[in-house]
């Protein structure tokens, strides 16, 4: 087995002597490339962000953004990054490096002035340089996929909106980026200003090539291993071995845990490039997507077909932290606050559940036992989430937090109701932030069904809506407040249905 290493800035680098819990950002701040920053250590700044190459939906390779503060470096053995330092190329002998377009708009629109958060931000601006989708103003496209670029212009052109440029770029590509001394508007301007990448230019190049392939990896010093197997099989097997294994994919929660509360695991197994657990499905009676697919990928997968979902995946995080999360990964740390558990309790989901010994699929509202449990054993993988078919037809996702994006959710609301002739005929509500897990609001669905769709049912049902859960006074919100926006919720959901109808 060849010893683990990285390929950065065309260089293969081996790990070694670095710990298996070692990130990417003190790994390559060790080794001289100090352009990529730690400002929060959590996936909150983007300070560290940094290029990977990754498969692409619309070519072989995208060149993908992730937040290099939270996923070990042996997490990456085997495949191939840019830092800030390798978007530049070299000059004639005796000159310095010429600038990438992205690095020379942010230096002529003054997107920089302390320079701290400036490498995070251009290496999130590149990724979005050389988004394959991304469309020019008054170029036709698409919008959905995570990369539409503003509102139709009703003749299949796109024009500019607040969060799309005319060039197409797509201004959630920094949602993940903070700035503190420059201001965000010469940022915008200079992502705003930079155009189609050239058929010359070396990154644009490579994504007309295959991701490095996974790797098997066995990387040990001393009593601590980082591991990562070929097949589910062989995976399964070691985990049966290895009940004391902490299993990651994009490891954007375990990251935190490594760096904040400085924990260290003996065994880390990594799921996330395993093939079984990156296929998507679409058959007549249900959509299966893989455990071990990031949300951008899942996103641009399903290209708004589920639309709770579409819904869900702008308010997750950050486009750098849904580079790396999965939904195996959300619903494996069993959090009540999570953001899809209530998307999915509302889309009636289910998860797969794989063992040494075969599979069971488990409705997820009987998944979550208490307060970070499930039915899930140790020596168990959720391999997939099925959402059931057809979808149904109104849905809305409410997500309560003190910042837009980029934040934890103080309540998290998912509908999804059948309305046929103004009555209820089917409803299902998951809630997020109201209890020790996240919930079907049972009492407030019993009550809607059956019932017309009027503001006097919505009224009603909201007051019992108010009172499902046991919420908490915390430090984001009170239990009253999360109580009345809970009730909120429904009566905004009617009120957007009427208007829709109306219009």
């Amino acid at each position: 087995m060849v010893a683990p290493r990285i390929t950065v800035n065309g260089t293969a680098t081996p790990i070694a002597p670095a710990e298996p819990h070692t990130t990417v950002l003190d790994f390559l701040r060790e080794r001289g490339l100090t352009g990529t920053k730690e400002g929060c250590a959590e996936g909150e700044c983007g300070a560290c962000a940094v290029l990977v190459a990754r498969p692409g939906v619309h070519k072989p390779t995208d060149w993908v953004a992730v937040n290099a503060c939270l996923v070990p470096a042996a997490a990456l053995d085997g495949q191939e990054i840019v830092t800030s330092e390798g978007l530049a190329t070299a000059g004639e002998p005796g000159t310095p490096p010429v600038l990438h377009p992205v690095q020379e708009e942010m230096a002529v629109r003054g997107g920089s002035q302390c320079g701290y958060c400036t490498p995070g931000f251009v290496c999130s601006m590149a990724a979005e340089y050389y988004r394959p989708d991304r469309c020019p103003r008054g170029a036709s496209g698409t919008e959905g996929s995570g990369g539409g670029h503003g509102r139709d212009a009703g003749d299949g052109t796109r024009h500019a909106d607040a969060e799309h440029g005319p060039n197409g770029f797509d201004l959630h590509a920094l949602s993940g980026n903070l700035c503190r001394c420059t201001g965000y508007r010469p940022i915008r301007d200079a992502a705003f200003a930079v155009g189609t990448p050239p058929d010359e230019d070396p990154l644009a190049r490579r994504r007309e090539q295959a991701p490095p392939a996974p790797v098997a990896t066995a990387y040990t010093r001393g009593e601590s291993a980082f591991l990562r197997r070929d097949t589910l099989a062989d995976t399964l097997r070691l985990l049966r071995e290895r009940p004391d294994a902490v299993v990651v994919a994009g490891s954007t929660d375990w990251g935190v845990e490594v760096n904040i509360r400085a924990r260290r695991a003996r065994c880390v197994v990594a799921v996330d490039r395993l093939p079984e657990l990156r296929e998507l499905h679409v058959t007549s009676g249900h959509v299966e997507i893989g455990a071990a697919l990031t949300l951008t990928e899942i996103e641009r997968r399903l290209d708004g077909s589920v639309p709770l979902l579409a819904e869900l995946f702008p308010q997750f995080a950050s486009r750098l932290i849904r580079n790396g999360a999965t939904l195996g990964g959300n619903l494996g740390t069993g959090s009540p606050i999570g953001d899809s558990p209530p998307v999915l309790l509302a889309l009636e989901a289910s998860v797969v559940l794989a063992d040494a010994d075969g599979e069971r699929e488990v409705p997820l509202a009987e998944y979550f036992t208490g307060y970070r449990r499930s039915v899930r054993r140790p020596d168990e993988l959720i391999r997939a989430v099925r959402v059931p078919l057809p979808l149904s037809p109104l849905t809305a996702f409410h997500k309560i937090a003190k910042r837009r994006f980029d934040d934890i959710s103080s309540v998290a609301v998912a509908f999804a109701l059948d309305v046929e002739d103004g009555i209820v005929r089917k409803a299902r509500i998951g809630l997020g932030g109201v209890a020790a897990t996240p919930i079907r609001a049972l009492t407030t669905e019993a009550a809607l069904e059956g019932r017309p769709w009027t503001a006097r049912t919505a009224e009603a049902a909201a007051t019992l809506l108010r009172a499902e859960g046991t919420p908490l006074d915390d430090h984001r919100a009170s239990a009253a407040y999360r109580s009345a926006m809970l009730g909120r919720s429904l009566v905004k959901l009617y009120a957007r249905t009427t208007e829709a109808v109306s219009s």
